[in-house]
C-alpha cells in the first residue's frame, strides 16, 4: 500500500521537473544583428554672403576624402548658416562637391551653425554578426514550442555581410531621385576592369584601414564621438 502510494506521488513530481527543462532562450542565443555607430562634425567655413567655400576649404574637404575621415558607406548630414535661399545653396554647393568623391549627403537642420559656416555631420557604424550557426539546441528539439536556436541564423548573417551602409540598418533613408553618378562612376570603373577593392579589415571600423582605392591604396583616419548600439 505504502509503495503504490510513493509511485503515484512520484510521477507528478516527474513531469514537474521535466516541464523546467529548456533547451535554451532567445536572449541566450539572440540571432540578431547588432549595430554601434559613432557621429562625428566637421565644420567647413564660406566666403561671407556666398555660396562659395572660402579659401583652402576645398582642398581640405579633398584631404578629408583622401584620408578616410569621410568615407563612402558614412550616413553624411549637411547644416549651412545663412538666410533659407543662401543656406539652401550652401547645402546644394557641398552635395555637389561630397557627390564628386562618391558620398550622397543628406540635408539635415544643425543649430546652431556659425555665420558664413556649415557643418558635416558624419555617422559610422559597424555591423556585428550573430553567433552563428548556433546549435545551441538540437535541430528537431521542439518540446518548448519555440523557434530552433539557428533560425534565422542564415538570413541575419547574408544581410549584415551585404549590407553597403549600416546605418540604413539603423534608419532608412527617404526615396528621392537616383543620384546616377556614384552608379555611373561604378559601371565605368567596371567597363575598364579598376574596380575598388573593400578596405582592408581592422578591429574597429573607426580605426585606419586602407584599400578601397583603384589601386587598393588610401589610408584612413579614426572617427570621433560617442558610441551608440542597436539591436
Amino acid at each position: 500500500m505504502m509503495k503504490a502510494r510513493i509511485s503515484f506521488l512520484a510521477l507528478p513530481l516527474a513531469w514537474a521537473l521535466a516541464g523546467c527543462v529548456t533547451d535554451y532562450t532567445k536572449s541566450e542565443a539572440p540571432n540578431n544583428l547588432r549595430v554601434d555607430g559613432a557621429e562625428t562634425r566637421v565644420d567647413l567655413a564660406f566666403a561671407p554672403g556666398s555660396a562659395r567655400l572660402a579659401s583652402g576649404e576645398a582642398a581640405r574637404l579633398e584631404q578629408l576624402v583622401a584620408t578616410g575621415v569621410i568615407r563612402t558607406a558614412d550616413r553624411v548630414t549637411i547644416a549651412a548658416a545663412g538666410p533659407p535661399r543662401l543656406a539652401d545653396q550652401r547645402v546644394a554647393a557641398l552635395s555637389s562637391a561630397l557627390l564628386a568623391y562618391g558620398i550622397v549627403a543628406d540635408t539635415a537642420p544643425l543649430s546652431p551653425v556659425p555665420s558664413d559656416r556649415a557643418i558635416l555631420g558624419i555617422g559610422r557604424y559597424t555591423v556585428t554578426l550573430p553567433p552563428c550557426p548556433n546549435w545551441s539546441s538540437p535541430p528537431g528539439a521542439e518540446y518548448t514550442n519555440a523557434h530552433n536556436s539557428n533560425r534565422g541564423c542564415a538570413a541575419a548573417s547574408n544581410l549584415g555581410l551585404m549590407v553597403a551602409s549600416p546605418a540604413d540598418l539603423v534608419r532608412g533613408r527617404p526615396l528621392g531621385p537616383t543620384e546616377g553618378q556614384p552608379a555611373v562612376n561604378a559601371v565605368q570603373r567596371y567597363m575598364t576592369d579598376r574596380v575598388k577593392q573593400p578596405p582592408t579589415p581592422t578591429a574597429s571600423p573607426f580605426a585606419a584601414s586602407t584599400g578601397g582605392g583603384d589601386s587598393g591604396g588610401g589610408g584612413g583616419a579614426p572617427g570621433a564621438g560617442v558610441g551608440t548600439g542597436a539591436q
